[in-house]
């Protein structure tokens, strides 16, 4: 009917409502949500509160970068908030997050209990096994609406609860934005991951700067970019002396990938940084219950390094670390070791081993269809850049059969 509010304006209205936000505040969480950069170029506040009586009262829908930072602020996909989504929007794998939604009841008032703190906190180590075992197709729906309900507590907390629950909300917004990465969702990645970096200096807990800080180093690995990469380990790693060994090792295997990605190749380089992480992988001891990958992965300093002379070229000693990783990596922890054998054939297709890269890539095909994990998926359609010599043969053909069906 002529003069109806669109739904999408509606829900625009509703979502600001249940969080009790004036047009004012609602203003504030979308500036609060962006980038610096994507800050420098917003107009001012009032500019943007008349945006919004706008948007709520259906005139035009919101243009990005708003369309994406209200997604951000209220954790619900594009095609959910808007009733539409542009085809390079969607994820490429079967995760329909378009069904998260926030949780269906008003938001917590009075005081918010400390112990909460603790609650989610301890929820952490269950949701990194079910990552291993699951892959991000079955973990994202769970993990986001912890994430939503935790800044919606941080919302209604006095420090330093508050503190304490945005320390929790840093490490699931850095989980979210694995899981997307791992799914292939690079833009709800970054979303996540620059919702990582905010909340991190907004708990004021310089460990937890560092450690967004590796994990925006940690995308920009999959957009090989590796200056980019080597920019955050460095500045992860700016009061070095003042950071717990965990966060130093993470910030210094990126800055080891990083290296491995630019055209100079300093092999040199990748190794004294590798080499100084391994020093500290027997001190990290601390109490964080995020980031643990290096002490939870048996051989941890080994896989960077076999993954860094995978792009180095150094193929003969990339197959060495891996003959010896795979041979005592755990079972359960089937998609992370299906990216370690896609690698390892990678390394045996330039060789070559045509037989034994065959076998690996028959075996890991399954492992991707299984889990949903797009990372895994591009591990395997890499393999047959590095087998252009035997590509005409018969092994080539059943690689290239085998890999069309990943």
């Amino acid at each position: 009917m002529p003069g109806t509010t669109p739904p999408w304006a509606v829900r625009l209205r509703a979502e600001r409502r249940k969080r009790r936000w004036t047009q004012k505040e609602m203003a504030r969480e979308l500036v609060r949500a962006a980038g610096p950069e994507t800050q420098s170029r917003l107009p001012e506040r009032e500019s943007i509160i008349r945006n919004i009586k706008k948007w709520e009262a259906g005139e035009h829908q919101p243009k990005d970068p708003y369309r994406l930072l209200y997604c951000q602020v209220f954790c619900l996909e594009e095609a959910r908030l808007f009733d539409s989504a542009r085809p390079e929007q969607r994820t490429i794998t079967d995760v329909d997050a378009s069904t998260i939604e926030p949780t269906p009841y008003p938001p917590h008032q009075g005081p918010v209990a400390p112990e909460l703190v603790m609650y989610f906190l301890e929820q952490l180590p269950g949701h990194y096994k079910a990552d291993m075992w699951l892959g991000p197709r079955h973990l994202i729906p769970t993990v986001a609406t912890q994430a939503q309900l935790i800044r919606e507590l941080a919302q209604a907390a006095d420090a330093p609860v508050r503190r304490g629950l945005l320390s929790a909300g840093v490490a699931y917004a850095a989980l979210l934005g694995w899981l997307y990465q791992d799914a292939g969702d690079i833009k709800h990645s970054g979303n996540w991951r620059t919702l990582t970096l905010d909340m991190a200096h907004r708990s004021q807990n310089p460990q937890l700067i560092s450690y967004a800080l590796t994990n925006k180093a940690m995308l920009a690995v999959d957009l090989e970019d590796g200056r980019m990469v080597v920019d955050y380990a460095e500045a992860a790693l700016t009061e070095e002396s003042k950071l717990c060994p965990k966060v130093r090792v993470l910030a210094l295997v990126h800055q080891a990938h990083g290296h491995s990605m630019l055209p100079a190749k300093d092999k040199e380089q990748v190794d004294r940084l590798l080499d100084r992480a391994a020093e500290l992988v027997g001190r990290v001891d601390d109490e964080h219950p995020w980031g643990n990958a290096c002490r939870r992965t048996p051989g941890y300093i080994d896989i960077q390094r076999a993954t860094a002379y995978l792009r180095l070229g150094a193929y003969r000693e990339a197959i060495t670390l891996w003959d010896q990783i795979l041979g005592a990596a755990p079972e359960s922890a089937r998609r992370d070791n299906g990216v370690f054998w896609a690698r390892q054939a990678s390394a045996l297709a330039a060789i070559p081993e045509p037989e034994r890269v065959i076998q690996i890539v028959s075996t890991t095909a399954p492992i991707a269809q299984g889990t949903g994990s797009v990372r895994l998926r591009q591990e395997l359609k890499a393999i047959p850049r590095h087998a252009t010599a035997w590509a005409a043969t018969a092994s080539g053909r059943e690689l290239a059969e085998i890999i069309s069906l990943v």
